[in-house]
């Protein structure tokens, strides 16, 4: 599986004990002519509802990994959503009897999850990352990158924050982690960059939602083509990585999302090496290159066994992170930056 993933917000540490799966080994999508949310309780708290779907969901051998790692996160997102609830008061509202108006948008929600096997965020047009809620639709892939972590630290001790002034972003998608970037560089100037049309009106919406149109640019780029005459700071990137083995034994949900934000050729590094090769000539004195590339880590090692790669580990999960300097990158396109 693609390892872009962090974990979403969380409303259900108490409700642990309700069954789930964190992803079989194979996803079902056979439909039966019995509706999935048949037999839900009524009237239904909102525990008792996120314990209803989250049964359904692991009865289903649902895949999850877009936000989520398990059944009972994924119902109580569903169910939150519907009833226009904050994930951050659940305590308080898990007793809490759902009118009817919400248990009937949630369990429309539930059984969409089930049947079309759509990641929840495409339901809820909605997806957190960095501590930022973002909107998300099925022309950019889930916000889900570990890359997360470092933007909340402010890429410290990589970097000294004080001196960013200059961030790209390649394959911004729906803008997350260059938005992020800049809530976290309130001084720094941000490009977002994809070659994707669809994918850059996502970036906009975000851009505009979180107010930062002043500093974060929208860019429709292949890699660095648009950005000849342009010099960073830091330049970071969830590019497609994933190979063709791997694209072609992705369980359904991950099958919802553009494939051109995934596919990287045929080992999952074609994106990955323009970066590298490209990045020095673009990157100021002392400053990085940060990229994910997943499950495609050991695949880029043995193609570059001489680069030096710093490969970064995080606290809440996920890997395939490397870091690189621009003097460990080489000037051979020396520049005057």
């Amino acid at each position: 599986m693609p390892a872009k993933k962090t974990a979403s917000r969380k409303s259900t540490s108490k409700l642990r004990s309700i069954p789930g799966r964190a992803g079989p080994s194979k996803a079902r999508g056979a439909k039966t002519a019995v509706s999935p949310v048949a037999g839900a309780p009524e009237p239904a708290t909102v525990a008792q509802l996120i314990s209803f779907a989250a049964e359904r969901f692991a009865h289903a051998e649902l895949w999850f990994g877009h936000g989520t790692d398990n059944a009972v996160d994924e119902a109580a997102e569903l169910v939150f959503f519907a009833a226009g609830l904050r994930h951050d008061e659940a305590d308080e509202v898990y007793g809490q009897t759902l009118k009817a108006a919400q248990r009937t948008k949630a369990l429309g929600l539930i059984e969409r999850r089930i049947r079309e096997r759509v990641p929840a965020a495409y339901l809820t047009h909605r997806m957190w990352f960095a501590g930022h809620e973002f909107y998300v639709d099925d022309r950019v892939l889930v916000p889900r990158s570990p890359i997360a972590e470092l933007i909340e630290a402010q890429f410290r001790p990589w970097i000294d924050p004080a001196r960013v002034r200059r961030i790209l972003d390649i394959g911004t998608g729906s803008g997350c982690i260059a938005i992020a970037s800049a809530l976290a560089f309130p001084k720094a100037k941000v490009d977002a960059a994809d070659l994707s049309p669809d994918a850059l009106a996502v970036t906009r919406k975000n851009i505009e939602r979180h107010g930062v149109q002043q500093r974060v640019r929208a860019v429709r780029s292949d890699v660095f083509d648009s950005l000849q005459d342009e010099s960073y700071d830091v330049i970071v990137s969830n590019p497609p990585y994933v190979g063709d083995d791997e694209l072609a034994s992705l369980p359904e949900e991950y099958r919802r999302e553009p494939v051109m934000g995934l596919h990287g050729g045929s080992d999952g590094l074609d994106i990955v090496h323009r970066i590298i090769d490209q990045a020095a000539a673009h990157l100021r004195p002392q400053g990085i290159l940060i990229v994910e590339v997943g499950n495609s880590e050991d695949a880029l090692v043995a193609a570059r066994p001489r680069m030096p790669f710093t490969w970064l580990e995080f606290e809440r999960g996920g890997g395939g992170v490397f870091l690189l300097t621009r003097e460990e990158l080489g000037a051979r396109h020396e520049k005057s930056l």
